[in-house]
């Protein structure tokens, strides 16, 4: 478990779409559990990993506006 990071119990299974648009990349982001989703639009030059870590943050933020956790 890295530091920061939730107990695997507590960690919810998020679902990433990733769609090329011209220079940009769109990245959706979903909670399996719940369905509620989040979209970025970011530059593919940063890397897979960063757009997904800003994508799950989005997600996050929108779960916890509807009042639930993740």
């Amino acid at each position: 478990m890295a530091p920061g990071e939730p107990p695997v119990e507590q960690r919810r299974e998020v679902i990433y779409e990733f769609i090329r648009v011209g220079g940009a990349v769109k990245v959706t982001a979903v909670d399996a559990a719940s369905g509620i989703e989040a979209t970025i639009v970011g530059d593919p030059a940063v890397g897979e990993t960063a757009l997904k870590r800003l994508a799950k943050q989005k997600l996050e933020y929108v779960m916890a506006r509807r009042g639930q956790s993740s």
